[in-house]
């Protein structure tokens, strides 16, 4: 996963996920400009084995993360390269909740299931999928909207071993994780962790687990 080489930096022309915009307007009389993407709304999961008593994350590599963490160098034909042997892929990996984007014809509950078979393995009934909330994300460039899940799962809803689609170019590890050990997670700043899973285990521990 973290076998990473050839990294170049290059124009984004064209995208199936992130649109470019400026946006012009005019606020108390006053023009302004701003500048902003339309992306995917998604969903995210948090998921708990009640029979093992361990959440269930997913690990994987995400190219964003790893480029605000490394410096690019200029080559003798112009090209934005990275020294990979400098800066190893390892600072890409990401420790994430379930989650996937909503491009498909699919509510937020359908594709919350989806990715959960996908990404994890386990098949959870659509009435089991507790939504806690949704948000906007990334409110200065995206404002995109994500919906926010709660599954109990059980080792007898294990169906896969997950790892999400290949042909979607996806390569992700399931990582099981103790009550503990997710309790850590909150304010460990050596993982690469979103936001949104942050406030899930906050959630969780204010919600679902007694108080210790």
């Amino acid at each position: 996963m973290d076998k990473i080489s050839d990294v170049s930096l290059h124009p984004c022309k064209e995208s199936a996920y992130i649109k470019p915009h400026r946006i012009q307007y005019c606020q108390n009389g006053i023009q302004k400009t701003w500048d902003a993407m339309t992306v995917h709304d998604s969903v995210a999961i948090l998921v708990f084995n009640t029979t093992r008593k361990v959440f269930v994350f997913v690990k994987q590599f995400r190219p964003a993360v790893y480029m605000n963490n490394v410096s690019t160098q200029t080559d003798s034909e112009g090209n934005k390269m990275v020294d990979t042997g400098k800066y190893p892929g390892s600072l890409g990996l990401t420790l994430e909740l379930c989650a996937g984007i909503l491009d498909k014809n699919h509510s937020a509950q359908e594709t919350a299931q989806a990715e959960l078979i996908e990404e994890c393995g386990y098949k959870v009934p659509l009435d089991s999928l507790q939504l806690i909330t949704s948000f906007r994300g990334g409110v200065a460039t995206t404002g995109s909207k994500q919906w926010l899940f709660y599954a109990d799962v059980t080792d007898a809803m294990k169906v896969g071993t997950g790892g999400g689609l290949e042909e979607e170019g996806e390569l992700i590890e399931v990582v099981d994780m103790t009550v503990v050990e997710g309790r850590q997670l909150i304010l460990d700043e050596s993982v690469n962790r979103p936001v949104g899973m942050l406030f899930a285990l906050q959630w969780f521990f204010a919600n679902k687990w007694p108080r210790s």
